[in-house]
């Protein structure tokens, strides 16, 4: 017998489950049924295509057998089994991200709690919920091996003896769980998570009957066996045949949890491929979505054959958070899985499968779309950069904030509101939404009242909207860049230009080479001063390309704009005081770059001047 010690975080995992999670420990059942559901899968496929395995008279399975006298619940398959090291790996550790990234992410809610269990691949932990000891007595190879726990800080590993392949989890329940024993209770939950799994759920159990007649008449426990789920695999059969519940339920189970898919598509196509597809997209975002070991949430399958669910190339990888199946009809059961992403039948999979996600999505409205786009508008935009045969389907679906309206907008919304003669989006890169919507850039716009997005999901945005540059018809303007609205006429500004042609200049000297040029605003109503890149400046909208490559961006001088009409411009223009308007000159430019919530580069020289100008003023 081998004794080993579970890693700590097992340990913090272990508890929680004993204590935290217990509103909803049913769901030990739903997640070693699915775990059985996978162990046949997966034998499966050898079965069919391995001549190792094609002489087992097999007949896949998963048995439940019930003992209220012993009150425990055996589980068992006749799957792939394991061996030393899948216990190690499964059972004793997690080599996966999954334990930290669960505890990290608990809510307190044990509901939406026992929700992230299966998604983070911790499923199995959450038969102590309702046991005091487990053993897993399983047999992969020539040897077979029993893992034994209580679910407190350790566990053992031993050999024994175990005649056909497959796994069976014997948990001795609790002295307060005795309802886990119960048959209808246990039809319930299997109802509830696991109708369709596509194998036969057995259960076995003993109930009183009577037997005898007259005063010979008596009761006794009398075995019982019958199949209690519907065993046909959801996405086989047709849309006539299933129900919205039925869709919902399936949905469930191989999510792991209680909540309802924000959409579902079933489809099957015939033709030069067949195949069918269903897919979900959940309400919530997998937790993983974002980690650079995200997991796929599409299963493939061959003629209903379990073939992989790892191949993150069954979709584009900004449809990651996508769930279901994908079955082709024309595959060879025995397709290398790493010929799987050179396949042209998967890529033309791939691409119709695609193409109808995205048009599901754009079907979505109201409240399902509000959900959608805070859920997933980022991969969205993902999708933009890297899918240019989607993408005008991805700028439909596609959602920003607006300087006129509450929420996010569509382009398609912007443009109903727009200039149908000018014919151009107007945007603002931003660090955040109270930067770009308190941005002096912004106020010309305000003033001739025209809509601006806000684009201040900035690290993805910088990248994304220069590949966008038009919808439509209607070309996408950066509002940093080009020239603002002016209500005043062409002779006016030169005016004003002339007028305060000698402050510039004097400005232009202090400032030095940390500004490309200084110049008399247009845009600018409210504030004293901003700054802008340069148009014609090759570098000014190629930070996003540097910061792809890993570099530094390197420094662009911008330019800064004053605003003639202001009242502090008009005292800065008449000030004798040297050293007083050189203070004022630096902390115009700081301020601006500060309001695009940009860095200055010496604030210890910043708050002098500040604090200089401040006791002059009082």
């Amino acid at each position: 017998m081998a004794k080993h010690t579970y890693q700590t975080e097992i340990g913090q995992l272990l508890h929680l489950m004993t204590h935290s999670l217990y509103s909803n420990k049913e769901i030990f059942i739903r997640e070693l049924v699915s775990n059985a559901s996978d162990a046949l899968d997966k034998f499966n496929y050898f079965y069919l295509t391995d001549e190792k395995y094609k002489s087992e008279d097999w007949k896949p399975g998963i048995f439940i057998t019930l003992d209220k006298e012993d009150n425990s619940i055996a589980i068992g398959d006749n799957g792939i089994g394991m061996n030393e090291e899948d216990l190690m790996n499964d059972l004793g550790t997690i080599a996966k991200s999954g334990t930290r990234s669960f505890v990290e992410n608990l809510t307190g809610d044990a509901k939406k709690d026992s929700n992230l269990i299966g998604q983070f691949g911790v499923g199995f932990y959450s038969v102590f919920m309702v046991a005091s000891s487990v053993d897993v007595i399983t047999k992969k190879d020539d040897q077979a091996f029993k893992f034994s726990s209580d679910g407190s800080g350790e566990f053992d590993i031993t050999p024994v003896t175990k005649e056909a392949m497959g796994t069976v989890i014997y948990i001795k329940l609790k002295d307060d769980e005795k309802e886990f024993a119960s048959p209808w209770r246990i039809k319930e939950i299997v109802k509830k998570y696991s109708n369709h799994i596509a194998y036969p759920i057995i259960l076995n159990f003993k109930e009183e009957e009577s037997v005898g007649e007259g005063e010979e008449k008596k009761t006794e426990l009398v075995n019982k066996s019958e199949q209690i789920n519907v065993a046909k695999a959801l996405w086989t059969l047709s849309k006539s045949e299933l129900a919205k519940e039925d869709y919902i339920e399936f949905y469930k189970s191989i999510s792991h949890g209680d909540n309802e898919p924000l959409a579902y598509l079933h489809n099957k196509a015939e033709g030069a491929n067949e195949y069918t597809t269903l897919f979900y997209i959940p309400k919530t975002a997998p937790m993983d979505m974002f980690r650079a070991e995200w997991e796929s949430g599409v299963k493939l399958y061959v003629k209903r054959v379990f073939i992989t669910d790892s191949d993150k190339e069954l979709l584009p990888p900004y449809l990651r958070f996508v769930k279901g199946v994908i079955d082709s009809s024309d595959l060879p059961l025995n397709v290398s899985r790493e010929l799987l992403q050179e396949n042209r039948i998967l890529a033309n999979i791939k691409q119709g499968s695609t193409k109808k996600i995205l048009q599901a999505i754009a079907k979505l409205d109201g409240e399902d779309k509000d959900t959608f786009t805070k859920e997933y508008n980022r991969l969205i935009k993902e999708g933009i950069y890297t899918d240019y045969t989607n993408k005008e389907l991805l700028l439909d679906i596609v959602r920003y904030k607006s300087s006129t309206t509450d929420g996010m907008v569509s382009f398609a919304d912007y443009i109903s509101r727009g200039n149908s003669e000018k014919k151009e989006i107007y945007f603002i890169l931003a660090k955040n939404e109270a930067i770009a919507k308190s941005s002096p850039l912004l106020e010309s716009y305000k003033s001739a009242g025209l809509e601006v997005l806000i684009m201040d999901d900035y690290e993805v945005d910088e990248i994304v909207t220069p590949s966008i540059t038009q919808f439509k018809e209607w070309s996408l303007k950066d509002i940093s860049i080009i020239e603002a609205p002016n209500a005043r006429t062409k002779e006016e500004q030169e005016a004003i230009n002339e007028s305060v042609k000698p402050l510039l200049e004097k400005i232009k000297e202090i400032l030095g080479d940390n500004t490309k040029d200084v110049k008399a605003s247009s845009r600018l109503i409210d504030s004293p001063s901003c700054v802008v890149k340069d148009s014609s400046d090759p570098m000014a909208g190629m930070a996003h390309i540097f910061r792809q490559m890993g570099q530094d961006v390197p420094a662009t001088p911008l330019i800064l704009e004053i605003n003639p009409e202001h009242d502090i411009i008009k005292k800065l223009d008449s000030l004798n005081n040297k050293d007083m308007f050189e203070d004022m000159v630096w902390i115009l430019f700081d301020n601006a770059k500060l309001s695009e919530g940009l860095d200055i580069e010496d604030k210890a020289s910043y708050t002098k001047r500040v604090a200089r100008v401040a006791v002059k003023a009082l």
